[in-house]
């Protein structure tokens, strides 16, 4: 066969694997899987067939169970069918695997393996999933590396075709499923040639189907149903030797060699390692290392872990081994061992002269497992007492199981360049990254890898691409810790980061800055200074972001930095560099027009020739370093307040990527999760490249650019008389504007360390000329940070104001701040608002998505408190589970609630004054009035706290519960994708309880976090993943489902379209005595707004103004007085409907790629929203 070599990464391959042989694709989004289903979307999108001439049928479900329930179902009728899933959505399809497995029918389902939510969640990989599938009668193939994926991916459709036992092939998330690697791939052509179509045959026949009718999933009695699960028994006893044979089938036409289970190392081990997935490649490498000083050991890496073969084992397990470690990616608290251990040491249970068997755990949520860890094992193993339920990768300084790290060493192929790269989520890096992978993958002998580490915020986040060349295969399943070249993409991270740690002696520096000559010596830390001139680091600058903004790419600084990489690495020659990255970009831009392929290219050039090598100084090499670095500089120069000791201790390590450093017992007394509020104050990130700039002499102090910042950086403030001598000269502010406000001084003050830089305050400042002006950000740090600091001093005057009104809630604090949400977010003003209005009493159940990521993600957590303590109590349980998870803290809340009134009533039976009686009975007449709640409570609690009253059993009941005397307010928050589809039955049964609870819905019309896939708000006409070809059903109206009970509050909004709208539908949702349900518009990322996320408020106005979004409000305490309850807040359009949806590329994106369908699908998405608005037109009646 020809050898077709191509660049993937794990999750393509793997896809690829699998398209040949299914028919129906039945799936549901899941970090790390989504993409394999995409894959298979696109390609069916684009006519690919399969080896039975289709274009796979690709659906998606509302959820993974639904997801499984049609494979169930589609392979119940006949087609071979596939899933694609991790986590805890493949939990989800555990009762349909059991089902699958019971009627023995030919399932592939391909697992990202990933973490399992416990006291945190982690989208990044292990093993837990998949263990907690053991027991469902699937079988369980492990692949190790990408090209594994491919070939053993084609191993599981082939085995279950012909076996019956249905298989679930898994490769590690994240480290297999997006690294990116040069292998071979398989020719469908040559797949087909193994298929037993006798047996598809077999299967089709005992398809469910009224031309031969039978019944399947009968109930049984406890006398055959013991019976009926033994029979199988003779499917599950062929199974390995089904996967031998295919294996050596695959080989004869790949000439790659797999078994159950493959030996690698000393044909006379006596020291080995058993292990499953991509630490196997860093066990090679390390034995490779060890046999090179004369050491025997040896791997058994484990293919075939479900139905587990001792025949196959034994088979390779060399005669000669004494001990063995055996090491699992997965915890099981309160077994005796993880899953492998076990059954390795069952195994030998009755063998004479038995080797020696310890375990150890490694690599939970994406662990790194480096060859340093793997030497520790090894060490451990020859050691005169070995431990035991050992860890490896961490400092267990608590129970103490961990093994310490030996020394590093470099065990890569000879001849490999490794090169590190530190970019800004959507700047481009990664892209640009995984492009220059491609180009010298494809393009060359040469072999690549590629693999990205991302912290958890949004595309404001921190991005780190670590990449590897050589003319040998690459087996380094591991973080780079010895560069060749590194390169920073924005000049921040020199001050938070150790940016050159592992940089070689005599590698190179690309840094992207603006500074030349003596401005280096300014502004470049001394350490990285001294370590430049000692190491001998070839040093370079260039200043991208200049170059991007002359060209016109705005912060698009990829291609500019990808060319200096060519330029400096010298992987490949430059000329051909040049050209391959040129004809990337006809290939990658070519639909976005020639502007943006010109664009582009000139980036090319530029990134060329305006690279500067910089001669370093020889004063460099007597700096001293200080060890010093932004957060210090930070803390010397504007915090005013004690830096927590969480922050000291744990946040800080974290965010200078040392994390991985910290010991267990850092984390005694947060076993449970639990992590403080308002730490995200102290991040100062400066990652923004232009900031606002406050022109107080166009000032109109309407507040709007304070209500609409995403990140909270922007805050509306009066000072007092007093308050105003003790500001410091240049400290600018206003007479202040408005009834109430007459004694004071207004000021806008902005935070420059905590803004993103989207500019959205300056594109909906009204006033005229423009009160807000973006300026370079530098200019900003030096004359804003501290007034910053001083400004937070100032005492929160919320009293001045109605706080129900636009300017009077932007004196309220809010209680969500500095988030990690993507620069121009449209879901955080929503949710800021909502903790300013009720954020200290606020009680958030969140579903798992955006929100949970940019609202929770370890170690800064956004929300905050108010002076006095109290702020929104948050939560997230999972997915598909977030009403009900809020409804039961509703529950909670309401019955201890409930007690306190019971004692309250008995209270007022009792022998106490009239002073206390009287606050009883305020209490319990305003229990439920969220407005006046808290001043009733706070009277009754400053009585009951009186000497007198102790020892009194029913008032010391009463002050047990203080917590629980204000009203809560209950807030259900989460994504369409949570609304409409994974968690509408919840979302279903809560509106219908009647019970006072809110639901807020941020409408991105797509599944967001998991990358932009489609969901049941996806309006018609819109491309996204698993709709490459135009999303052809209409949007779902989950307001008017929700306004058929006649009972619920609905209203939906859009902040940047009508202000005052937005707040008067969350004030009244709140207030309303039932249940409320608000659907927010949020302009994404994932929409491709051609003029930008700094203009997404003004994005949410056009949405309104040409007729695609429309405000209403349902209050059915109107209709109780006689009133029509809906209203219809929107106007008619006075846009075309075509003028929005040109503008974002999900739409106008459709006509580059299936033309012949674009004008169709628009003119049926206009017809629907005209549709919805004429119903709601006749509702307002």
């Amino acid at each position: 066969m020809n050898r077709q070599m191509k660049t993937m990464d794990g999750n393509t391959a793997a896809a690829h694997a699998s398209y040949a042989f299914t028919e129906v694709a039945a799936i549901f989004p899941i970090t790390p899987s989504s993409p394999m289903a995409e894959s298979v979307d696109e390609w069916s999108a684009h006519d690919r067939k399969n080896m039975f001439g289709q274009q796979v049928r690709v659906a998606e479900l509302q959820s993974e169970a639904g997801a499984a329930g049609a494979v169930h179902g589609s392979l119940t009728a006949g087609a071979l069918t596939t899933t694609y899933t991790a986590s805890q959505g493949l939990l989800l399809m555990i009762p349909n695997m059991y089902k699958m497995a019971g009627e023995l029918l030919p399932a592939v389902f391909h697992v990202s393996a990933r973490a399992l939510a416990a006291h945190a969640l982690s989208i990044f990989g292990d093993h837990q999933d998949v263990m907690a599938c053991r027991q469902t009668g699937f079988a369980l193939l492990a692949s190790t590396n990408v090209q594994e994926a491919m070939d053993l991916g084609c191993v599981s459709h082939l085995c279950a075709i012909k076996g019956r036992v249905p298989f679930l092939h898994f490769f590690d998330g994240f480290r297999t499923s997006h690294e990116v690697q040069k292998i071979e791939v398989i020719n469908t052509e040559d797949l087909k040639n193994l298929v037993d179509f006798s047996a598809i045959e077999e299967f089709r026949n005992r398809a469910l189907n009224p031309e031969h009718p039978l019944v399947r999933g009968t109930a049984q009695n406890p006398d055959i149903y013991f019976q009926g699960r033994e029979v199988s028994n003779k499917f599950y006893d062929a199974v390995p030797d089904l996967v031998e044979d295919y294996m050596n089938e695959l080989e004869k036409i790949t000439g790659r060699q797999y078994h159950p289970f493959d030996y690698y190392g000393d044909p006379n081990a006596e020291n080995i390692i058993i292990a499953m997935g991509s630490v196997c490649d860093t066990i090679y490498e390390t034995i490779d290392y060890l046999r090179s000083k004369g050491e025997k050991v040896g791997c058994i890496k484990v293919h075939l872990y479900r139905p587990f073969s001792e025949k196959y084992f034994k088979k390779v397990l060399p005669e000669s081994v004494k001990r063995i470690a055996v090491l699992d990616r997965t915890k099981e608290p309160g077994s005796l061992g993880e899953p492998l251990y076990l059954d390795v040491c069952k195994l030998f249970y009755n063998c004479q002269n038995k080797p020696m068997i310890i375990g150890g755990r490694y690599g939970l949520g994406s662990k790194d497992t480096r060859p340093s860890q793997i030497l520790a094992v090894f060490k451990n193993l020859t050691s005169d007492k070995p431990k035991d339920n050992f860890t490896i990768g961490i400092v267990d300084d608590v129970t103490f199981t961990s093994l310490t790290d030996e020394p590093p060493v470099r065990t890569s192929a000879e001849g490999t360049i490794e090169c590190k790269f530190w970019g800004l989520g959507s700047d481009g890096t990664v892209g640009a990254n995984k492009s220059a992978i491609k180009i010298i993958g494809d393009n060359t002998e040469l072999y690549a890898q590629g693999y990205f580490s991302y912290d958890s915020k949004k595309s404001g986040g921190t991005t780190v691409s670590h990449l590897r060349f050589g003319k040998n295969p690459i087996r380094s399943p591991y973080l780079i810790f010895d560069a060749d070249y590194i390169a920073c993409h924005n000049k921040s991270f020199i001050y938070n980061y150790d940016i050159l740690k592992g940089l070689k002696k005599n590698g190179a520096f690309v840094l992207n800055c603006p500074w030349k000559g003596t401005e280096l010596d300014e502004n470049i830390p001394e350490s990285i200074r001294k370590y430049i001139a000692e190491n001998n680091i070839n040093f370079y600058t260039i200043d991208a972001i200049s170059i991007a903004g002359e060209i016109g790419l705005g912060t698009r600084i990829n291609m500019i930095m990808q060319a200096a990489f060519f330029k400096v690495a010298n992987v490949i020659p430059l000329e051909n560099a040049v050209k391959y990255l040129k004809d990337s970009v006809e290939k990658s831009y070519g639909k976005k027009g020639q502007k943006i392929v010109d664009m582009n290219k000139a980036a090319i050039d530029k990134g060329i020739s305006d690279l500067i090598k910089v001669q370093v100084p020889e004063s460099w090499k007597s700096l001293k370093d200080t060890g010093s670095n932004q957060l210090d500089v930070k803390e010397r120069k504007t915090t005013t307040q004690k830096v927590p000791e969480f922050v000291e201790k744990i946040q800080r390590p974290m965010e200078r990527h040392e994390g991985d450093e910290l010991p267990v017992s850092a984390f005694v007394g947060m076993e449970d999760g639990s992590f403080p509020l308002g730490t995200s104050a102290y991040e100062k990130r400066g990652i923004a490249v232009l900031v606002p700039q406050w022109q107080p002499d166009k000032c109109i102090q309407c507040g709007q650019c304070s209500y609409i910042c995403p990140h909270a950086t922007i805050r509306q403030l009066v000072l007092d008389n007093d308050e105003l001598t003790r500001v410091p000269e240049g400290y600018m502010t206003l007479k202040a504007k408005g009834k109430g406000l007459e004694n004071y001084n207004y000021r806008i003050q902005i935070s420059p360390l905590d803004c993103t830089g989207c500019g959205n305050c300056a594109d909906v400042c009204p006033a005229p000329g423009k009160a807000l002006v973006m300026m370079p950000a530098d200019q900003e740090i030096a004359a804003q940070a501290g007034n910053w600091e001083l400004s937070m001093t100032i005492s929160e005057k919320d009293n001045l104001m109605d706080v129900s009104t636009l300017k009077g809630s932007q004196f309220k604090k809010p209680l969500l701040e500095f988030n990690g949400a993507c620069p121009g977010c449209g879901e955080t003003p929503y949710i800021k608002l909502l903790t300013q209005l009720f954020g200290d009493r606020m009680m958030i159940a969140n579903a798992t998505g955006c929100s949970s990521i940019w609202g929770a993600s370890a170690p800064s957590v956004p929300y905050t408190t108010n002076a006095k303590g109290q702020g929104p109590a948050w939560a997230n349980s999972l997915f598909e589970d977030n009403a009900e998870f809020g409804y039961g803290m509703y529950l909670a809340v309401g019955q201890i609630r409930n007690h306190l009134e019971d004692l309250m009533k008995k209270g007022l039976q009792a022998d106490y004054d009239e002073n206390l009686k009287g606050l009883f009975t305020a209490w319990i007449d305003t229990k439920e009035n969220g407005n006046t709640s808290r001043t009733a409570s706070d009277k009754l609690l400053e009585e009951i706290k009186k000497d007198k009253y102790k020892g009194d059993p029913l008032i010391e009941q009463i002050f047990s519960k203080k917590d629980f005397l204000v009203k809560k307010s209950q807030w259900i928050i989460g994504g369409d994708g949570w609304a409409y589809d994974i968690g509408y039955g919840g979302v279903d049964q809560v509106l219908a309880s009647g019970e006072d609870v809110n639901l807020f819905v941020m409408d991105t019309e797509v599944y967001s976090n998991t990358g932009g896939q489609s969901s049941k708000a996806t309006p018609t006409g819109a491309v996204a993943k698993f709709a490459a070809s135009g999303k052809k059903v209409r949007k779902k109206d989950l307001g008017m489902m929700a306004m058929s009970y006649g009972y619920v509050y609905v209203a939906q909004i859009a902040m940047g379209a009508n202000m005052n709208q937005t707040i008067k539908a969350i004030l009244e949702a709140e207030s309303y005595p039932g249940p409320s349900l608000i659907i927010a518009y949020a302009p994404c990322v994932n929409h491709g707004i051609k003029v930008g996320m700094g203009s997404s408020m003004k994005e949410e106005k056009k949405a309104v103004d040409s007729g695609y979004w429309h405000l209403y409000r349902y209050n059915p305490e109107l209709k109780e007085q006689g009133n029509n309850p809906f209203s219809l807040d929107s106007k008619e359009p006075v846009l075309p409907y075509s003028d929005f949806i040109n503008g974002e590329i999900r739409y106008s994106s459709l006509r580059t790629t299936f033309p012949e369908t674009a004008d169709e699908l628009f003119a049926l998405s206009e017809k629907n929203a005209k549709d919805r608005l004429q119903a709601y037109k006749k509702m307002a009646e």
